[in-house]
């Protein structure tokens, strides 16, 4: 049985002014664990991720998805009236997330030295292309760019054709997850300086300002390729399935049509693997025992291992591979993961019913809640709002406006002059 009393944040208010995936991911990483996130959206438009990838109705299932948990309250922060009610909610928020471009918070008059004499405590998390900081600061840019900038993408792809992308929104996912971290991190840090006896030292806003850049985060997840190339003069390169210096671990096509995963790098693995395949003189070769021995003759080895899953269906090898003890797995659709026990297991999919702003459907499967805290993921407490859907419970309940106020703050300009 769930247990939805697990709430590590529980306490905390968050008030998210991003858009698109990086920093409502964060957003939504800290709500899943408790945390009370506010999503302020434009009126009358909202975050253009309800529109990403609409199938049908007004609402994503991407928006749905990334914005669970959390509340929706429409504010125009380009009227007076917008950016006040903003104030007013940072001066009761823990943190605050964005992902403008740099020197946009400064240009509405919300700039961190703003927010700090409205809150001294809080939390500002800012993610960009390129940081707060350096000569590239001021340039606007997609994950994708920064994906590329960050050294990543030209990893990605097979080696005699342009680089490729993954089939999903990589750079803005993993900034979303630093930038949470840096958030909770900061939080921490808050609590120490308290101390046992409450009493605050309090934190420098430069403590608190978390700078998240997606072309750095990218950076990160490239393991050793400047070190190799500035020790060695290595230059790795894109490699298909492969890993650079790995083998034998690629992708497989089976008899079937569909594809295994099998990673025999290990050494003692290795052996097995051979023999499993039925090419114990590979095993045995003196000079295929090491993994820079191995990658040497990755093509040899490569072609054989083909050659033995093409005879097989996917089932077929992934029994005989899995008795070996040798690590291999399927490569999962949508559809093999719907039906997946494993996931069920952990309620890794939960099932709800959700709107698309026209219809409501029943029982769609969305992810669950990662990492697992207990046996089994948390449970989603709600699917991302429909626009707006918050703003009178959080400014009349949180700020005390009146209904003219909030209608002055949450109404556009053009349509207030309409």
């Amino acid at each position: 049985m769930t247990d939805t009393s697990i709430k590590p944040l529980d306490g905390v208010r968050v008030l998210e002014l991003g858009n698109y995936i990086a920093a409502p991911t964060a957003g939504r990483l800290l709500a899943d664990f408790g945390a009370e996130v506010i999503k302020i959206e434009r009126p009358a438009t909202g975050d253009e991720l309800r529109n990403w990838r609409l199938y049908k109705g007004t609402t994503s299932m991407l928006f749905r998805t990334i914005n669970r948990n959390k509340k929706s309250v429409t504010l125009d922060l380009r009227s007076e009236a917008g950016r006040e009610a903003v104030k007013g909610l940072v001066a009761e928020s823990d943190v605050l997330l964005e992902n403008f471009r740099p020197g946009t918070l400064e240009k509405w008059g919300l700039g961190p030295d703003v927010l700090n004499e409205l809150n001294p405590e809080l939390v500002i998390s800012r993610i960009s292309a390129f940081g707060q900081t350096g000569p590239l600061s001021q340039r606007p840019g997609f994950a994708a760019v920064a994906e590329a900038y960050g050294g990543f993408r030209n990893l990605v792809g097979d080696p005699d054709r342009a680089p490729v992308r993954v089939g999903v929104s990589i750079g803005d996912s993993i900034a979303g997850l630093y930038a949470a971290f840096g958030v909770v991190m900061s939080l921490f840090q808050r609590e120490v300086r308290r101390g046992p006896d409450s009493s605050s030292q309090g934190v420098p806003l430069r403590e608190r300002i978390i700078d998240v850049a997606l072309h750095e985060v990218m950076f990160s997840m490239m393991e050793s390729l400047i070190p190799d190339y500035q020790a060695y003069g290595i230059t790795r390169e894109r490699l298909g399935g492969r890993m650079e210096g790995i083998a034998p671990s690629n992708a497989y096509v089976c008899s079937d049509g569909a594809s295994i995963v099998v990673a025999g790098n290990g050494d003692s693995i290795y052996q097995r693997y051979m023999t499993t395949i039925g090419r114990p003189d590979l095993g045995a070769d003196p000079h295929l025992q090491t993994n820079a021995q191995r990658w040497a003759r990755r093509e040899e080895l490569d072609a054989a291992i083909g050659e033995w899953a093409a005879a097989r269906t996917s089932v077929e090898a992934l029994e005989v591979l899995d008795a070996a003890g040798v690590p291999a797995g399927p490569i999962l659709t949508a559809a093999d993961i719907s039906d997946d026990e494993q996931y069920a297991a952990r309620n890794m999919i939960q099932k709800m019913d959700v709107s698309t702003g026209d219809e409501t459907l029943t029982d769609v499967g969305f992810p669950g809640i990662v990492p697992v805290i207990g046996e089994e993921s948390l449970p989603i407490d709600h699917l991302g709002p429909d626009l707006g859907a918050n703003t009178h419970e959080v400014l009349g309940g949180l700020l005390g406006l009146t209904a003219e106020q909030i209608a002055a703050a949450s109404t556009t300009e053009e349509r207030l002059s309409a």
